[in-house]
């Protein structure tokens, strides 16, 4: 774990360099606005490890899959989101030498990140190899105002001398893939431009066709007066640059003020991208730079006026929380129906910046709550349109009759995941879409979703479940084998209890869907049940039966329920009984050795528990809890947010604080040694639950908002924002009570310990303690 980030309530801190850090530095500052975004790389050269990324939202590549075989349903590629053109390039020279950190004595360094009002902001003092001092202050920004564009204000002063400064703003369109599986590069260059104050490139991707331009322009300042260099244009492959030399003066500061823009042919005809190009690089370059900073503060405010935690008493854990709604935040904005959110936002390549089922299961509750409701309907209808996809894939595997799986992987609904126990098994993914589904209508009420776009998704996701089981002749009960379940430290197991408990309640709820469709609009129920060809007596006959009859592991002795048939057979040695030098597991043991141990790498039964707890008592979670959370080894970023959430419902504050801490920190702490790949964007949404959920005890219950609220011991209050069916309501929780303001015109009725209250239109109330 390490330790090197400052403590603060609205910022992330680094104090000094350490180029070991770096890379995951580069991880922890990135930006990003839901278009486009980066990993913090400098804007100067940098000769040192480091891992340069800038991503454009939905632009992909469909690279061949590495493997040493090939079965049917195998995907033929591994879509990821690609490594775009480096708009952020400044190159330096100081008459002749290379302004490099990795070969300059570093004096002093400071990287800021103000999640506040949206910027990232580093200063540094460096010494040349020469003696040459300088000081630099960069400030930049991916606008969230005008989302295809960004901003940088880069400010060089020399210290200690009077000489010739060479500066080369720049795209560098001649980028790589880290993760490319033959080295490939993804990218073709369609043309390039340059002229006196910028320059512009276009890009088509290989094999997808996709088009970017990429242009910039830039001001120069010299000791705050705005100057016209001359400039001379660099073109080669993809590469555009203008480089221009000045005369500095000891003490006088040399500004470059860059303005950038990525347009892609997913929003522009390709023939009108350059002219687009050049007029969204005028209009900015017209507002300057204060004014987009000015802007970019404004939209982050009505954000963070809908979605901030306030935690006071605890800077740690408020710095965490408030670091994971922000990235969240920039990686995904709801705007657009076609994008989703990869496991990594726009700070790493790992995943391929593809969708898993994370969105379902814990980035939609953060959506819910915090944002329009449009927002998450349009990552329901993400997949809704890919229903066509899912199930060709299931068609491959050879399921019928309109039997949808869902990909594990995806960017179009091609299953693009590469691991055979992974593609072929861990099909539990299709349970985190359904119940999405019936999360998101719990939540906003809109059951009109169902008939219009919800059922049709359900009903195939149903058929491969009554598809995917089998009959047992032996114990008489039908049975799900050969599954991986959310723990994937155990493969091709038999009757893993969380999948086969998500597949009967998609299939009972379906059932429930159809009959209220049904009820309530007779003539769309016909037109549904005749273009997905429905033989209701036949079909739902047999989900009936399978609900009904379906075999579940279950230990009599420990009345736990099992995660899979044979889990009592290895051998049961407790997580806190592991050698610390032997873990995490994943790094220092064999696949064999972790695959026949009983340790855990995330929530398996716990997630089940989690979505469908209001069918089990306390007992009943508390026995599961604790059997299986000392085997759980915690080495997903999706594990600790839900065991914190349980320990929170029963009570264990300890334990909750625990996790709360390791999810909303993981990225901060560098807690599994990974954050350098990127950011856990994903299970950011997880830390949020934890506060919400967990502290807060907020559920839905019979259509009203329920608070089982208690505040952790180092916390003395804290308080969240719940957008609910119209009301807009600021929950406090403190020593005193919880106290509920309501800021909008929708008086609601919530449940807070079990009671209810009613919240006026623009009123408040105190429940006392």
């Amino acid at each position: 774990m390490k330790n090197y980030i400052k403590a603060d309530e609205w910022k992330i801190i680094e104090e000094g360099f350490d180029a070991h850090y770096n890379k995951i530095s580069e991880s922890i500052f990135s930006l990003g606005n839901g278009r486009m975004g980066q990993r913090a790389n400098f804007e100067e050269a940098y000769s040192g490890d480091t891992l340069l990324g800038n991503y454009v939202a939905g632009v992909y590549y469909p690279d061949k899959t590495r493997v040493g075989w090939w079965k049917n349903g195998y995907p033929e590629y591994f879509a990821k989101v690609l490594n775009a053109a480096n708009w952020v390039g400044i190159d330096v020279v100081i008459d002749g030498e290379q302004l490099d950190l990795a070969k300059c004595e570093v004096l002093s360094f400071r990287r800021e990140l103000n999640m506040k009002d949206g910027y990232l902001k580093r200063d540094f003092h460096a010494k040349t190899a020469s003696g040459k001092e300088v000081k630099v202050e960069a400030i930049r920004f991916c606008s969230m105002a005008d989302d295809e564009t960004g901003a940088i204000k880069y400010t060089l002063t020399p210290l200690n001398f009077s000489g010739a400064i060479t500066l080369t703003p720049s795209i560098d369109g001649d980028v790589v893939n880290k993760d490319s599986n033959y080295d490939e590069k993804f990218w073709d260059e369609v043309s390039k431009a340059t002229q006196a104050d910028g320059g512009y490139i276009v890009m088509r991707t290989k094999k997808t066709g996709f088009v970017v331009a990429t242009g910039m322009k830039f001001n120069i300042l010299q000791n705050g007066v705005a100057i016209e260099p001359t400039t001379e244009a660099i073109e080669k492959e993809k590469y555009v640059a203008a480089k221009f030399s000045l005369e500095a003066k000891q003490g006088e500061s040399i500004t470059v003020i860059k303005y950038a823009a990525n347009l892609s042919s997913q929003n522009y005809k390709q023939e009108e991208l350059v002219d687009q190009l050049n007029a969204t690089l005028n209009r900015i370059i017209a507002k300057g730079f204060d004014t987009m900073l000015d802007e970019q503060a404004a939209a982050w405010a009505e954000k963070w006026k809908h979605n901030d935690i306030i935690i006071d008493g605890d800077v740690s854990a408020q710095q965490a929380i408030r670091f994971n709604i922000y990235q969240l935040n920039q990686t995904y904005t709801g705007e657009d129906d076609r994008l989703n959110i990869g496991p990594k936002g726009f700070t790493g390549e790992k995943y391929g910046g593809s969708t898993y089922w994370d969105t379902e299961a814990y980035c939609v509750p953060f959506y819910l709550s915090t944002a329009p409701q449009k927002v998450t309907r349009n990552l329901l209808l993400y997949r809704y349109k890919q229903l066509g996809k899912a199930i060709e894939n299931a068609q491959l595997l050879g399921f019928k009759n309109g039997a949808a799986l869902y990909p594990m992987v995806t960017m179009d609904g091609t299953e693009c995941h590469n691991e055979w126990e992974i593609t072929f098994e861990e099909i539990h993914r299709n349970g985190a879409i359904a119940f999405a589904i019936y999360n998101y209508v719990r939540y906003t009420g809109d059951e009109t979703y169902l008939g219009d776009y919800g059922f049709e998704v359900l009903l195939g996701i149903a058929r491969f479940w009554s598809q995917r089981v089998n009959w047992s002749d032996d114990r008489q009960q039908y049975v799900m084998l050969g599954v991986t379940g959310p723990n994937e430290y155990e493969n091709n197991v038999n009757n893993n209890w969380y999948t086969s408990t998500i597949a009967t309640w998609c299939m009972q709820y379906t059932v429930d869907v159809a009959e209220k469709i049904k009820a309530t609009d007779p003539e769309k129920y016909a037109a549904l049940v005749s273009k997905v060809n429905l033989d209701e007596e036949t079909e739902f006959g047999r989900f009936r039966d399978i609900v009904q009859k379906m075999y579940y592991p279950y230990d009599e002795k420990r009345q736990v329920f099992l995660q899979q048939d044979g889990y009592l057979d290895k051998e049961q040695i407790l997580v806190k009984d592991l050698p610390a030098s032997e873990r995490p597991i994943n790094q220092k043991w064999s696949w064999d050795r972790i695959l026949r141990s009983c340790y855990i790498k995330q929530a398996d039964v716990l997630q089940g528990i989690y979505f469908f707890e209001d069918q089990y008592d306390i007992d009943t979670i508390r026995r599961n809890f604790d059997f299986y959370e000392p085997r759980t080894v915690h080495e997903s970023s999706l594990s600790p947010c839900v065991h914190a959430i349980l320990a929170a419902k029963l009570g264990d504050e300890a334990r909750a604080y625990e996790f709360y801490l390791r999810t909303a920190r993981l990225d901060l702490d560098d807690y599994n040694n990974d954050t350098e790949d990127g950011c856990h964007i994903t299970s950011m949404a997880g830390t949020w639950m934890s506060v919400v959920e967990g502290f807060g005890g907020m559920r839905v219950s019979n259509d009203k908002l329920s608070f089982q609220p208690f505040i952790p011991e180092k916390w003395s209050s804290f308080s969240f924002h719940i957008g609910f069916r119209g009301a807009l309501l600021n929950i406090k929780v403190s020593k005193e009570g919880v106290q509920i303001k309501n800021a909008s015109d929708v008086e609601t009725t919530v449940l807070v310990y079990g009671k209810e209250q009613l919240v006026k239109a623009n009123d408040e109330l105190l429940v006392e303690a």
